[in-house]
């Protein structure tokens, strides 16, 4: 279908007036740094996992519901993988990265004869990748529609797919590589841990936390969570302690010697915290995790360019309508000669 000249005007005139007076918050970088009031998160501790992937089973289950991020209307199952393997048409679930299929994966590091755990010579480890949840998020700060937007009571970062429009900016944003795209989607969203958003409205907490058995996943308030991580961190190696299960303030315990801890505790000034974070007895770096992230909030960065882009925009709309309004007048002066 052929669109008119005054058509194309039209709608830009129209798209553009609109989104201005919308309120839809065209980019939002001008956000606290500070953790809100009731943040809460997520403490992994890769010494504790024992490579169950019970939380990547649950978060799969618990998010292909309505409300959930992995949720489309009509789905009557989650959105297994096959992982690529030969004879696995669906069978179980294989996921080798994160996707549009899955929020949560734990993977595991192997060095030499892989013998001792938590030992980066000869040893293994595993560990787990998702949304961060930072404190101050680039990819909510990059959003020119709106669709990414952080919780202000408890701090997730979650997604609206009706406002998105494919641009993509948050995945060139976070400095973790965490959103995915369903490039295998007619109708395409923007994938990720949305910290459970929808089972804490109904008093509940982030699945992979409920359905750990080990207490390597917990969940609790970010500032809860960081003392916790601080303390194991001062125990000596061999200590007993007594490790929560499922949330940080937990009843249920279980008890084990502490692991040597080969790095700090990972999201605590990373890209200016995040409301997930993580201790291990790998370095984060042989984790494959970035070394070079900064260590204050990014969106500093981002805004001295972002907020160019209702001006960018703007100058677009008048410049149209003034190339406009100077050919249709040669136009009508033509007709009338």
């Amino acid at each position: 279908m052929a669109i008119s000249r005054r058509g194309f005007l039209k709608g830009v005139a129209g798209g553009g007036g609109l989104l201005l007076v919308s309120g839809i918050p065209l980019a939002d970088a001008r956000m606290s740094t500070q953790l809100p009031p009731h943040a809460v998160g997520i403490l992994y501790d890769a010494t504790l996992c024992i490579g169950c992937k019970s939380c990547m089973v649950n978060c799969k289950e618990q998010n292909s519901v309505p409300g959930g991020a992995l949720y489309k209307k009509g789905m009557t199952a989650p959105p297994y993988e096959n992982g690529g393997v030969p004879g696995n048409n669906g069978i179980w679930d294989a996921p080798q990265e994160l996707s549009g299929k899955t929020l949560n994966i734990v993977k595991v590091y192997k060095n030499g004869t892989a013998e001792k755990k938590d030992t980066a010579v000869n040893g293994y480890s595993y560990f787990k990748q998702q949304c961060l949840h930072c404190v101050s998020p680039a990819c909510v700060s990059v959003c020119p529609a709106g669709a990414f937007r952080k919780d202000p009571e408890n701090g997730s970062v979650y997604y609206l797919a009706e406002r998105c429009i494919g641009c993509r900016y948050c995945q060139l944003a976070c400095p973790f590589g965490v959103p995915r795209y369903e490039w295998d989607s007619a109708w395409p969203e923007v994938r990720k841990c949305q910290l459970c958003r929808h089972r804490y409205a109904e008093g509940k907490y982030a699945a992979c936390a409920e359905f750990c058995p080990t207490g390597a996943t917990i969940f609790g308030k970010v500032v809860d969570l960081r003392n916790e991580a601080r303390y194991r961190l001062s125990l000596k190696p061999g200590t007993e302690y007594d490790f929560p299960i499922q949330t940080v303030d937990s009843t249920e315990k279980s008890r084990r010697p502490v692991a040597r801890y080969a790095d700090g505790v990972y999201g605590l000034t990373e890209a200016g915290g995040t409301q997930n974070i993580m201790l291990s007895g790998v370095s984060f770096e042989l984790l494959g995790f970035r070394k070079n992230i900064p260590h204050f909030d990014l969106p500093s960065l981002t805004w001295a360019y972002v907020r160019k882009v209702l001006w960018v925009f703007a100058g677009v709309f008048t410049g149209g309508t003034a190339i406009y309004t100077f050919t249709h007048r040669k136009d009508k002066e033509e007709s009338h000669d």
